[in-house]
């Protein structure tokens, strides 16, 4: 099945590698280009992405008020699926792209990184899998936890997972995969997707990355323990 991407970035050179790059993949097509953040929200109803790759800054509404706008509505026909963010950003860690985080973005990809890496985080994406760039993703977590969200779900929130659920969120916190959660706990791997829709539905959550910003913001989990 084809991954649909809208493009929102002010540059136009920009837009035009970035869409070149995508529709050479054979299971990416770039249905739409926008060139600020209001245009971005009003092409989400129009074209029906399942990705949306959002430049963070953009003259008018930037990319991190149109993440806040788009995740908070139900923008997609198919509500089981929303369309989800994926922040595009030239720098690697401030406070755009931790603000982008917390309106719903799904993750973020550098503008410097390799071709090859635009394609597979827009697939993680849509999977809901969520992607951190690797170079700054320990960076990333110890400001989540230094930085709690004012409206972030406290612990007592998290009482309402059961013992497994709260299990797998801490190992995906720890950045380990389906498969290598599902071998350290003697579980299946279908079991463990299991779990862990179940942890985003209980509380709220859009996808994986989420999933460990909270269980950092929350107390959960403290960088560097094991």
């Amino acid at each position: 099945m084809m991954i649909r991407v809208l493009l929102a970035d002010d540059q136009p050179l920009v837009r035009s590698g970035l869409a070149m790059l995508l529709n050479a993949e054979p299971d990416i097509e770039v249905v739409g280009e926008a060139d600020d953040g209001d245009q971005a929200i009003t092409l989400v109803r129009q074209v029906q992405p399942d990705v949306i790759v959002m430049d963070v800054r953009m003259p008018g509404t930037d990319g991190v008020e149109a993440t806040r706008r788009i995740t908070a509505d139900e923008m997609s026909a198919d509500v089981s699926n929303p369309v989800k963010v994926l922040i595009l950003t030239t720098y690697d860690l401030d406070e755009a792209v931790l603000g982008a985080l917390r309106a719903g973005a799904s993750g973020f990809v550098l503008k410097d990184a390799a071709p090859a890496e635009l394609g597979t985080a827009v697939r993680a994406v849509a999977a809901g899998d969520g992607w951190l760039a690797s170079s700054v993703t320990g960076r990333l977590l110890k400001e989540f936890a230094a930085r709690p969200d004012p409206v972030a779900r406290s612990p007592e929130e998290l009482h309402r997972l059961t013992a497994r659920e709260r299990e797998v969120l801490v190992q995906v916190a720890h950045g380990l995969s389906n498969n290598d959660i599902a071998s350290g706990l003697v579980i299946s791997e279908a079991t463990v997707k299991t779990h862990l829709a179940r942890v985003l539905t209980k509380l709220g959550l859009r996808d994986r990355a989420q999933a460990v910003a909270l269980a950092y913001q929350s107390g959960l989990v403290k960088p560097g323990t094991p």
